[in-house]
């Protein structure tokens, strides 16, 4: 197999080239000028996975022939938006594209505001949600939105055809195309997905000349594809298939998405760092160990790998979603850092803090603070709160065998305190 999969062989280059998306390469078009003019604005592409986002901004980074920086939302953060603004600065045109810009959350989008807004950076971001919804307001009023539209059946055929005919290693095969439906099908209107299966399928019919059918589409898909793309939305929904299924205590569902993201090639650190994860959210104390498992989980599939992680993923896997779940150790940093923004730096109570000074010692820090290993059962009531959220009480413990051990405990030390 051809090194580059065929979809990148097959992007288009140039605007005219683009299948499917007619009122955006058209010569009348406004983006079809502004590229030729070598004055893009800040812009959002919005539609369905694999319709030619990417391929746009590609072709506005050949056109305008400007220095062009590619960011993924999904790995990147606000030191690696930082480091591009700082680039720019020293560059005259920078445009910055953002694969997935939906997924940076405030923050983030805040970061490139500044940079936008000033023509620091020319934005190009890409999206499968609706940008109203998703994008900071403030950011999209300084971007223009293009919709691009699904391809259909006629436009997914034309992009078949001329992969046939155009590319150099598949005009080498005898291909009979006798039915495209199983194709289009599983593609589900991504074109990217779409060339890429063609070639897993020619290459895995194996004959000469190379006949294809539905049937053997569907065959050859669920051994190699598995029906999962590990970059595209699919690996979105089945890891989020994945996660409901475990919180939801059913380990036969969970093996299942689990083996769907084996067979598909997701990461196996990926996959690891999820069980880690769900393991505090949603077992938490009703199961500590839980944590240590998947914890144990990560490090050993590293050293192992694949073929035989798999049998380390399902042993976890299975462990987590027959295991008791609570989710109050999250509820409770949750509401931590709410009442934290709501109330601001409240004062450390004088009797808890450190006092490594004389100074701070005639100040009274640290003064009447009781070391509870010198009372009985390493126990002793005083108050650890700021004096403006004494008696708040941020962890209630779940209803399951080993938090109602901790409830009992907790309400043994500190009786009607936090109530509980």
């Amino acid at each position: 197999m051809n090194a580059m999969p065929l979809a990148e062989r097959m992007r288009p280059s140039k605007l005219e080239e683009l299948i499917g998306q007619d009122h955006l390469s058209s010569p009348k078009s406004f983006l079809y000028r502004a590229i030729k003019a070598g004055n893009v604005p800040s812009l959002i592409l919005w539609g369905p996975p694999g319709v030619g986002k990417t391929t746009i901004a590609n072709i506005i980074a050949n056109e305008v022939k400007a220095p062009f920086y590619t960011l993924s939302a999904v790995s990147a953060g606000v030191k690696d938006i930082r480091e591009v603004i700082e680039k720019a600065r020293f560059q005259q045109g920078v445009v910055l594209f953002i694969d997935e810009i939906h997924r940076f959350n405030k923050s983030q989008q805040d970061a490139l505001l500044g940079a936008v807004e000033k023509g620091v950076i020319r934005l190009i971001g890409a999206t499968t949600e609706n940008p109203s919804f998703e994008v900071n307001a403030a950011l999209l009023s300084r971007c223009q939105v293009f919709t691009l539209n699904a391809l259909g059946k006629a436009e997914l055929e034309k992009m078949i055809q001329q992969a046939l005919s155009n590319d150099a290693a598949l005009k080498k095969l005898r291909v009979d195309l006798r039915e495209t439906d199983a194709l289009l099908r599983i593609s589900g209107g991504d074109g990217r997905k779409l060339l890429n299966l063609l070639e897993i399928v020619l290459e895995g019919i194996g004959e000469d000349p190379v006949v294809v059918t539905d049937e053997k589409v569907m065959a050859i898909a669920q051994q190699k594809v598995a029906l999962y793309d590990k970059s595209g939305e699919q690996h979105y929904d089945i890891i989020s298939a994945f996660i409901k299924s475990i919180r939801g205590s059913d380990p036969n569902a969970a093996v299942y998405w689990l083996a769907r993201m084996i067979e598909g090639g997701e990461d196996v650190k990926f996959i690891a760092r999820r069980l880690i994860i769900l393991a505090s959210e949603d077992i938490g104390n009703a199961n500590p160990n839980a944590l240590l498992l998947a914890t144990n989980c990560f490090q050993a599939v590293n050293v192992i790998g694949y073929p035989e992680a798999r049998i380390i993923l399902s042993q976890c896997v299975t462990y987590l979603a027959s295991s008791p779940k609570s989710n109050a150790s999250y509820l409770a940093i949750n509401q931590a850092q709410s009442l934290v923004r709501q109330q601001g730096d409240l004062p450390v109570p004088l009797h808890l803090r450190n006092a490594p000074t004389k100074l701070m010692k005639d100040l009274n820090y640290g003064k009447e603070y009781k070391y509870s290993h010198d009372y009985e059962n390493n126990f002793i009531s005083q108050e650890y709160m700021p004096d403006e959220l004494k008696n708040a009480k941020l962890y209630d413990p779940g209803a399951n065998p080993r938090e109602n051990e901790l409830r009992r405990h907790l309400q043994k030390l500190w009786g009607k305190k936090y109530g509980y």
